[in-house]
């Protein structure tokens, strides 16, 4: 039995959050109607795949209030670690701060056993970020870290982070077609066990072979993207894990067009691929799958 599961919080009043779409590209204001009521569609039938491949889903449901239109997203604020160590997070948007529930952590602390809580939150006070796994991709066999340093990363706490966590650090900074931060790392890559996809086009050309080969010194089959497949999300994915131990990787049905029939195939020589529609969450959130999993490794109580 796997050690595996996730935490996925189901939105009370989703919605278009105006203070991240000062520096997330991804993020559209939809004139849809029912933003909420179809993000709660996708929601549920994304947590019922996930359940039907045997994949361990903790769903926490979220409260009215305080109003937090981003809770889909839960690993932005906190991750989870073997070592029953969590970390939370110094969020940039003011609004995103108030995802720390009490209720989330109580429903987490009653099934899981955490002996060491590493806070970073006080950072908020100074403007200094780190979002989660949001900006730091984590290879966790390896003990290796990725991060596009971005508004919302800050080079010096993600460094911090590394030498208290044991990992490696890998920094470049990655920007868009436009020349824009690209604002999260998990936006324009994905490592999983064996292979990793990843846009290196966003990364400039000085520090694209250091990121090259820390991928391949550690054992990685390199999927490259294209600006245009990471906007559909392309690199918003996350390699998963049921509790028999197989292995997915997880994506939203846009990211999952855009990739080519070889991309799918080189994937799907490592592992199999699930992916759902998220239209709704995409347009209005900013975000995609790999936003809404936060990986448990606790143990359980």
């Amino acid at each position: 039995m796997s050690n595996y599961a996730l935490l996925m919080v189901r939105p009370s009043r989703f919605g278009f959050n105006a203070e991240t779409a000062v520096n997330n590209a991804f993020q559209v204001a939809g004139d849809q109607s029912n933003v909420q009521e179809k993000a709660l569609q996708e929601f549920d039938h994304f947590v019922q795949t996930l359940r039907d491949n045997h994949i361990d889903v903790l769903v926490i449901q979220d409260t009215e209030e305080p109003h937090t239109p981003d809770s889909i997203f839960p690993n932005n604020w906190i991750s989870f670690h073997k070592n029953s160590t969590i970390v939370l997070y110094p969020m940039f948007a003011e609004n995103r701060r108030l995802e720390r529930k009490e209720t989330v952590m109580d429903a987490i602390r009653s099934r899981y056993n955490i002996d060491n809580t590493i806070d970073l939150t006080k950072n908020e006070a100074q403007d200094i970020f780190l979002e989660g796994t949001g900006s730091i991709i984590l290879d966790r066999k390896q003990k290796i870290a990725y991060a596009n340093i971005s508004p919302r990363t800050d080079k010096n706490l993600f460094k911090e982070f590394c030498e208290e966590m044991g990992y490696e650090p890998v920094i470049f900074e990655a920007k868009d077609e436009h020349g824009k931060d690209i604002y999260h790392t998990n936006v324009m890559m994905c490592v999983g066990d064996r292979y990793a996809v990843i846009c290196l086009d966003c990364i400039p050309e000085a520090q694209r072979e250091g990121v090259r080969e820390a991928l391949e010194n550690s054992g990685k089959t390199i999927i490259t993207i294209s600006y245009d497949q990471m906007n559909h999300f392309a690199g918003n994915m996350l390699q998963v894990e049921n509790t028999a131990g197989e292995k997915f990787l997880v994506m939203s049905t846009q990211a999952y067009e855009s990739l080519s029939p070889e991309q799918v195939s080189a994937i799907e020589n490592f592992n199999p691929i699930i992916h759902v529609p998220l239209y709704t969450i995409e347009q209005n959130g900013g975000g995609s799958a790999r936003c809404m999993m936060a990986e448990i490794l606790l143990p359980k109580k």
